[in-house]
């Protein structure tokens, strides 16, 4: 049997959810027109005016908002209440740009946590568990979203923040946890250390992990689950939406369960905007119904997914997301081919290779080379000099037969790739440096 946090909102009809969102819909174009004056120069200069939106059939009226547009607005140009309303700001990393810094009133807050709430109690969690918190505490809103969620179910948490590794494991064991919230990449590396260190997945309390944040696989789900003994389930969310708990996995595990009475999700064709119907592959966009502090309608996120409202064995009705299939703006295009790094990923994994590994793109005399550093086993490290030369040769030819372009592939010394605490640095492009 499913766990809910608010069994009513999570199950209700679907024509009850749209009531709801149009609703909210109208309330919330009018809180924005009125006290966010970037987007009302975007309405203004689009000709829509608040009375012209009357439901959720009207949403695709509004333009759109970019993350240019936070950056161009920034600090306090998207914000939609009274500084002093305000009790909390997150942030994006900026390893991109200027950062987008998302402001929140306490009511803000409380939608927040209460989305979180959901996300654990669809994993299984109750008061009785033990939240072990992997993920970064300050600007990054991953931490304090879970714990938050965390605090809503009345778990005891465990607020380590990511890195040091040793005391993870220590408070791991000794206090008992039973569910893991981090990245994917660095719970594959807590696994990872924990068998080092003679443990088996038997010899802990872990029952779930909850990872997001990066991009990660099927296969690197399986590798996660049998070095930790648990089920791993993933969970969405972006600092300009509110953080982690935007969506959901439950028990199914088939797409994310996104968080309908809070959050408006559209499908639209990343070069035109034209929404496209449920079950087309497109950039997923966001309306925030109920934020006040930082109230984004219609937000581009550039993920690429699917939604489905195909009925699900939890008895939640929200619509579905798959995982993001990559995004629109940081796909890899290498000799006119479209890359991502989930499908090289994908290989490796199949081929029996760990997920610590890193693109490098370059252009050298006007053509764009890909090398794929892959770390080895220790036990695949002890090979002769030969046999990883044909290991390298096969895996190129995999990922060849993947991709359609021909990479170099450079197995590696065990723990030779840095690791990351935070978000992993899967690709490093050497291109942008020189455009």
């Amino acid at each position: 049997m499913s766990n809910y946090y608010q069994i009513d909102k999570e199950t209700m009809p679907v024509e009850d959810i749209r009531k709801v969102q149009s609703e909210k819909l109208v309330k919330q174009v009018k809180h924005v027109y009125e006290n966010v004056e970037y987007y009302r120069d975007l309405m203004d200069k689009k000709g829509v005016k608040p009375e012209d939106i009357k439901g959720i059939e009207d949403l695709h009226k509004l333009p759109f908002l970019t993350k240019l547009d936070l950056r161009d607005a920034y600090p306090y140009g998207m914000l939609g209440k009274p500084l002093k309303e305000c009790v909390r700001i997150h942030s994006t990393s900026g390893t991109t740009g200027r950062r987008v810094v998302a402001f929140y009133t306490q009511r803000d807050l409380d939608v927040w946590y209460e989305c979180c709430a959901r996300a654990l109690m669809a994993v299984g969690g109750t008061s009785e568990d033990v939240v072990q918190v992997a993920y970064g505490y300050g600007l990054f809103t991953g931490a304090s979203g879970v714990q938050g969620g965390a605090d809503k179910v009345g778990a005891l948490t465990l607020p380590m923040s990511s890195g040091n590794t040793e005391r993870q494991i220590q408070f791991m064991m000794d206090l008992g946890a039973t569910i893991l919230c981090c990245t994917p990449s660095y719970a594959a590396y807590i696994s990872e250390s924990l068998k080092e260190q003679g443990y088996k997945p038997e010899d802990n309390k872990l029952k779930a992990g909850i990872f997001g944040a990066e991009p990660w696989t099927q296969e690197m789900r399986r590798d996660i689950e049998k070095g930790l003994g648990i089920k791993a389930y993933d969970i969405y969310g972006l600092t300009e939406m509110m953080g982690p708990g935007v969506s959901f996995e439950c028990s199914e595990q088939t797409g994310m369960h996104i968080n309908e009475d809070h959050f408006i999700a559209e499908i639209i064709d990343p070069e035109t905007g034209e929404v496209l119907p449920e079950g087309a592959k497109g950039e997923l966009v966001f309306t925030c119904l109920d934020k006040e502090a930082f109230p984004l309608l219609r937000y581009r996120t550039r993920d690429i997914c699917i939604l489905s409202r195909e009925k699900c064995s939890c008895g939640r009705t929200f619509v579905k997301m798959t995982k993001p299939m990559g995004r629109s703006d940081d796909m890899l295009i290498i000799r006119g081919v479209n890359v991502f790094p989930s499908q090289i990923e994908t290989v490796l994994l199949k081929e029996g290779y760990t997920p610590n590994y890193q693109i490098v793109v370059d252009r050298v005399n006007n053509n764009d080379t890909i090398e794929v550093n892959v770390e080895l086993t220790p036990e695949q490290f002890s090979d002769t000099v030969g046999g990883i030369t044909d290991m390298e040769k096969s895996l190129a030819n995999a990922i060849k037969v993947m991709l359609g372009i021909n990479p170099k592939v450079n197995l590696v010394a065990p723990r030779s790739i840095v690791r990351s605490e935070g978000k992993a640095v899967r690709v490093i492009d050497k291109r942008k440096l020189l455009d």
